[in-house]
């Protein structure tokens, strides 16, 4: 049994190879942290850093994979610097309109599309309803400088994301051991060893494939055994190209 007395630490998964490493908040970050529970009204525990070098720079469509994420919660993203446009699109397989997806189209019509601009300091929030039901992602954007906005071309054209998240999922110290609302042991006590590739791996992969394409997912019937898997390759290099922080607990 593990010492309730260790510290455990948040952890997000989705598709890659390796989780990014793992770092306390950074001053500037706590700060910002702290705007962001006033604004959404609970708590995050972990943020998701991502550089934009140019608009060439692009996060495909996707909905974020909810497995770690606490029920109830909001997917909170923070812009700063060149301003891009967050685009939403309904799934291939959304039938008709409903009071959750504002402008869903009916059976027949073509998908949804909304488009919101992520200006320097702004805040956009969602839902895990509006992520289940809708696809997002940053599309490329290679004008040229002069046919941009000042908006668009503030800071020499780089924008830093961060998406802070309410994790309910954690590790223990080393990433040895895990347990939580997307694992197997639901309590540090019933923390099993973390899962390095294989069929576990592949398993989970198909399941954040199933949240990808289903406007109606079942999350209990898909996630609600857990997964103790936390890297989806067993090799031991790392090609890391984000930052996670977060908060111990």
């Amino acid at each position: 049994m593990l010492s309730e007395e260790i510290y455990s630490y948040p952890i997000y998964r989705h598709p890659a190879d390796e989780s990014p490493p793992l770092l306390p908040f950074s001053p500037t970050v706590e700060l910002i942290r702290q705007h962001v529970e006033q604004a959404v009204g609970h708590p995050v525990n972990h943020v998701l850093i991502q550089h934009y070098r140019t608009g060439a720079d692009y996060i495909s469509e996707h909905s974020d994979k909810t497995i770690d994420v606490v029920r109830g919660s909001q997917i909170v993203n923070v812009s700063l610097g060149a301003q891009r446009v967050m685009t939403l699109r309904t799934k291939k397989d959304a039938a008709r309109a409903s009071p959750d997806t504002p402008a869903a189209p009916t059976a027949g019509q073509g998908r949804a599309v909304q488009r919101i601009p992520l200006p320097h300091n702004s805040l956009f929030a969602m839902g895990l309803r509006t992520n289940m039901r809708w696809l997002h992602g940053i599309r490329t954007d290679k004008r040229p400088a002069q046919t941009k906005s000042p908006a668009e071309r503030a800071a020499g054209g780089e924008r830093i994301s961060l998406t802070f998240r309410r994790i309910g999922t954690f590790l223990t110290p080393g990433d040895t051991h895990i347990f939580g609302q997307g694992a197997r042991g639901k309590t540090r006590a019933e923390a099993g060893a973390v899962v390095r590739g294989g069929r576990e791996a592949e398993a989970l992969l198909e399941a954040f494939g199933r949240e990808n394409h289903g406007s109606d997912f079942d999350w209990g019937a898909v996630y609600g055994a857990g997964s103790d898997v936390l890297h989806f390759t067993d090799s031991a290099s790392r090609a890391v190209t984000e930052t996670a922080q977060n908060v111990a607990t």
